[in-house]
């Protein structure tokens, strides 16, 4: 069964009609391509993700194209925006000098996961783009190499081996074992878990809604109808869950990632 199917099932299906249940599962995860060129397919969430960079590039460039003294309307917004991740997240973790240079990748990090985490809830497009690992991955690649990169120029080669292996003479001989685990956990589990948490979250809130969504309609038959109205509202609640944990995940991303910052540039002690 494929994606199409499963969100678009047959409407005259309902219990007690001798059809089952169209659980959603990970069939509902995976699109026919658009188009494609070569061995290059070109489906829905990379459109999604596309349309979500014209989107922020496009929403900002308006909002700040001819900046006023007094701003208009979607000037504030863009201002309250930008000073939200800038001075709420940035300077908060790395503070105002350090973290100044970082605040425009910050900023178009946030707001490029919240709009693909977004789409879940609108209609037609109705799916997050995030619940595909890929593109967690790749965010999260991204900050892991810049992590890298900082945590090298910093400290050298030694000093930043030091840094991402918690080196501390203090330890004794348990300092090869912590060196190993600090190593492991920082070079492998930490961007790992960094895509892993967005993915995971947006993954499972998408099936949720999927279930309650299809079952409302399923239900709607003969005594089920009772339980179909106790289905919508469930579809109701888990919406506006979603737009709460949509955001946060996006916080929590974009804080993960100035941590990891302030921890390459941290002095080794």
């Amino acid at each position: 069964m494929s994606a199409d199917q499963v969100l678009a099932f047959e409407t005259n299906c309902h219990i007690f009609d001798g059809c089952g249940f169209p659980a959603p599962g990970l069939h509902s995860f995976l699109f026919e391509p658009i188009f494609s060129i070569g061995s290059f397919d070109f489906n829905k969430p990379m459109l999604l993700a596309l349309l979500s960079t014209v989107l922020i590039v496009g929403f900002f460039w308006a909002a700040f194209n001819k900046p006023k003294m007094i701003p208009g309307k979607l000037q504030m917004v863009g201002e309250a925006g930008y000073d939200f991740v800038r001075r709420g997240i940035v300077y908060e973790t790395l503070g105002k000098r350090e973290g100044e240079k970082y605040v425009p990748l910050m900023v178009s990090l946030f707001f490029f996961v919240w709009i693909m985490n977004l789409w879940s809830i609108i209609p037609v497009a109705q799916f997050p783009v995030t619940a595909i690992i890929a593109f967690p991955v790749g965010l999260a690649g991204i900050v892991y190499v810049l992590w890298m990169y900082l945590t090298f120029k910093k400290h050298g080669l030694v000093g930043g081996f030091k840094n991402i292996t918690g080196y501390d003479p203090s330890l004794g001989k348990v300092l090869p074992l912590s060196m190993t685990i600090e190593f492991f956990s920082n070079v492998l589990v930490r961007p790992f878990t960094h895509a892993v948490r967005l993915f995971a979250n947006m993954f499972a809130g998408h099936t949720l809604l999927l279930l309650f969504t299809i079952a409302s309609w399923y239900l709607l038959n003969g005594i089920g109808i009772a339980y179909a109205g106790v289905s919508f509202v469930m579809t109701i609640v888990m919406t506006a869950f979603e737009l709460f944990i949509q955001a946060v995940q996006a916080y929590v991303f974009v804080l993960l990632a100035t941590s990891y910052v302030q921890g390459a540039l941290a002095e080794h002690h």
